[in-house]
């Protein structure tokens, strides 16, 4: 039986509805034929069995105790996921490992994991996907409340900081979305389901994306800014034997890397059927034998940024000084974009075909 595994993460602020978002991912999820398994939060677990910052020696010991836990129950999960007999499999992660960045300075989260021999990018990229739910401090403050969670005992103001630094703190995840409170709660949580399912491919592997033709950015700004992280990237195309485009992508920086086959076939000028398929090391190399020689890799810096709830991707080519590119991918191919104020946008090219990737790595 073929069994697809697939590892998300829900984070947030606090008060964020993360408790009901669980129960209703878990309803409309078994509906449409997944078995959906939840790794309980790994802090609350620890914080009301009385182990806490305050009760631990440092507050970075407690953050080593958490992370170490939480490594432990996700392989454990994976594991009985592995053995069980249904084709779907949905592990929903009550917060990554990478929250943890958010209560720690960026010293001390490197000292931590560096003492468990792990680094930042494999530890962010070993989820398929992140979804963050913005606390009701930020737009629905009336909402906001401690009661439900004995481990909370942040005020509204703290609450919106602590949303801010674990936005940071995921920017750089290659499928990273904000939800934010423009709604209602309802709305709010159905919009959350939305974004899973369009991740998912649920009911189909649709792609909303918008590309933009920008001036070359300022990235000694872009490298300051807390909510902005730089990624490495190289793409290679393969050859396909029909109107498909696949190709392969090495992603990550300073000598950490994931991998990824993706295949496209185009529907609309905007919208495109997309698979996406995590591959091992191993079985990247071996697919680089089939690169499309008449193509050349594509190497570029690309500078994963949030600003207003939104998820931008700019891509910086090493063969343009005067110009880059930078996408959004959207639920709604009628969604506002509101543009970060420091970006200038030349045109929208999303359905020029010569600033695709394809066409960029054209041989002339």
């Amino acid at each position: 039986m073929k069994r697809e595994i697939t590892k998300i993460v829900i984070t947030g602020g606090p008060c964020a509805g993360k408790s009901t978002a669980m129960s209703r991912i878990q309803q409309h999820f078994e509906e449409i034929g997944y078995r959906v398994l939840f790794v309980p939060e790994t802090a609350t677990e620890l914080i009301t069995g009385g182990v806490a910052p305050w009760s631990c020696g440092t507050n970075a010991d407690f953050q080593k105790a958490q992370i170490t836990l939480q490594l432990e129950k996700e392989r454990v999960f994976e594991t009985a996921a592995s053995t069980m007999n249904s084709e779907k499999i949905l592990i929903v992660c009550d917060r990554g490992i990478i929250d943890n960045k958010a209560y720690m300075s960026d010293s001390e989260f490197g000292d931590v994991i560096s003492s468990l021999s792990k680094n930042e990018v494999e530890l962010r990229d070993n989820y398929d996907a992140v979804f963050h739910l913005v606390t009701a401090a930020k737009g629905a403050v009336e909402f906001y409340t401690t009661a439900n969670n004995s481990a909370r005992t942040e005020t509204p103001g703290q609450a919106a900081a602590l949303d801010d630094k674990l936005i940071a703190a995921w920017t750089g995840h290659p499928h990273f979305r904000v939800i934010n409170n423009e709604t209602d709660f309802d709305g709010k949580i159905r919009n959350l389901l939305l974004e899973i399912s369009s991740f998912l491919g649920e009911p189909e592997p649709f792609e909303i994306e918008r590309k933009f033709l920008i001036e070359y950015p300022d990235l000694a700004l872009l490298e300051s800014l807390p909510n902005c992280e730089r990624i490495e990237i190289i793409q290679t195309y393969l050859v396909s034997h029909n109107s498909d485009e696949v190709r392969v992508r090495q992603r990550g920086r300073e000598g950490s890397y994931i991998y990824f086959k993706t295949t496209k076939r185009v529907v609309s000028d905007i919208k495109r059927v997309e698979v996406e398929k995590r591959l091992s090391k191993d079985e990247y190399l071996t697919l680089l034998m089939n690169a499309d020689t008449s193509k050349r890799q594509i190497r570029k810096d690309r500078y994963c940024l949030t600003s207003d709830n939104l998820y931008f991707e700019i891509d910086v080519y090493p063969f343009w000084n005067d110009k880059a590119i930078m996408e959004i991918e959207l639920s709604d191919e009628n969604a506002e974009i509101k543009f970060p104020d420091f970006v200038k946008v030349i045109k929208e090219v999303t359905d020029d075909i010569a600033y695709k990737n394809a066409s960029l790595a054209c041989l002339n």
